[in-house]
C-alpha cells in the first residue's frame, strides 16, 4: 500500500478527483453558509483534525522553518480558502475549476522570478497547450453567461497565483519537512486567525442547526476532511516527491472533473469541452516530470 501512495500518478488522480469535486461542493454549501464561514470552517476544521500532529511538529521546528511554513500556508491553505467561495457567489463551479487550471503557468513564472528555475522547452510548450485548452473551455462554457462576473473570476485567477507561489516555496523552502507534519503544522497555525474570522462572522455565537442546514453542512464536512486536509497532505507529498511544476499540473485535470459535475448539475455540454479536455491532457503529458535514464556501470 505504501508503494501505491508513493506513486505520483496515483496521487495525481486522487487529488484531481477530490479537488475537482470541491468546486461543486462549495456551490452546494453556499446555499446555507457565507463564503467567510466556509473558508474559516475548512481551515479551523482541518486544524482541529491535525493538531495532534501539528503541535509537536511546530515545537521541533526552527524559527526559520516555522516562518516559511507559515508563509507557505498563507498562500496555499488560507487565502485561497476564502477566495474560491467568494468568487463562486457569482462564478459557476465549472468555470471556477477551469480557471484554476492556470496554476502551472504561475509556477513556471514564479519559479523563474524568485529562484531562477529554468523549465524544459517541452514543459513550457505543455503549459502553453494546457492554457489554450483551458482558455477554450472558458470561452465556450460559462464565460458568456450572466453568472460570470469578470471581477469575481479574477479572484479565481488570484487564487491560482497564490497556489503557484505556494508550490514553488514548498519545494524550495520546506522540502526537509515531512508532508504530514507540514500539512498539520500549517493548518494548526492558520486555524487560530481563521477561528477569529469565524467568530467575527457571528457563526460561533448564533449558529443553530436547522433542517435546511443539514445537507449543506454534510457537504462542508466532506469538503473540510477530504477536499482540504487529506487532499492538501497528498498534494504536498506529491510536490516533495516530484516537482512543483508536475504537482501543479493537477490543475489542468481539475476542469475535466469540474465540468463533468457541472453537466450532472444541469450545465450545457458541447464539443468544445472534448477539444479543451484533449488539449489539457496533451499539456499534462508534456509538462510531466521526466525520469532520467540510469547510467549503466560496466562490470569490472
Amino acid at each position: 500500500m505504501g508503494k501505491v501512495f508513493n506513486n505520483r500518478w496515483f496521487l495525481l488522480l486522487i487529488i484531481t478527483l477530490t479537488w475537482g469535486s470541491s468546486f461543486m461542493l462549495i456551490k452546494k454549501t453556499l446555499v446555507a453558509f457565507t463564503p467567510y464561514e466556509i473558508g474559516a470552517i475548512r481551515v479551523v476544521g482541518s486544524g482541529l483534525l491535525l493538531a495532534f500532529i501539528g503541535i509537536p511538529a511546530i515545537r521541533k521546528m526552527s524559527r526559520s522553518t516555522l516562518l516559511w511554513v507559515t508563509i507557505v500556508g498563507f498562500f496555499g491553505n488560507f487565502l485561497p480558502m476564502f477566495l474560491f467561495p467568494i468568487a463562486q457567489t457569482r462564478v459557476s463551479s465549472s468555470l471556477a475549476g477551469i480557471l484554476d487550471s492556470l496554476v502551472p503557468i504561475f509556477v513556471l513564472i514564479f519559479g523563474y522570478i524568485f529562484f531562477k528555475i529554468k523549465s524544459e522547452k517541452s514543459q513550457i510548450l505543455g503549459a502553453i497547450i494546457g492554457f489554450i485548452g483551458a482558455t477554450s473551455l472558458i470561452y465556450f462554457s460559462e464565460a458568456n453567461s450572466e453568472t460570470s462576473q469578470f471581477a469575481y473570476a479574477m479572484l479565481i485567477v488570484l487564487a491560482g497565483a497564490s497556489y503557484g507561489v505556494n508550490a514553488v516555496l514548498i519545494k524550495q523552502k520546506t522540502a526537509e519537512v515531512k508532508a504530514v507534519e507540514l500539512t498539520a503544522a500549517i493548518y494548526t497555525v492558520w486555524a487560530v486567525p481563521s477561528l477569529v474570522i469565524l467568530y467575527a462572522t457571528g457563526f460561533v455565537q448564533n449558529f443553530e442547526m436547522q433542517d435546511a442546514y443539514v445537507e449543506p453542512f454534510i457537504y462542508l464536512l466532506f469538503l473540510t476532511t477530504f477536499g482540504t486536509a487529506i487532499a492538501m497532505l497528498l498534494y504536498y507529498k506529491l510536490i516533495q516527491n516530484t516537482s512543483a511544476v508536475f504537482a501543479s499540473s493537477v490543475s489542468y485535470l481539475l476542469p475535466i472533473v469540474a465540468v463533468i459535475w457541472g453537466v450532472i448539475d444541469g450545465e450545457k455540454f458541447t464539443f468544445w469541452y472534448i477539444l479543451g479536455g484533449v488539449l489539457i491532457l496533451i499539456g499534462i503529458y508534456l509538462i510531466r516530470e521526466k525520469r532520467k535514464n540510469p547510467k549503466l556501470v560496466p562490470r569490472s
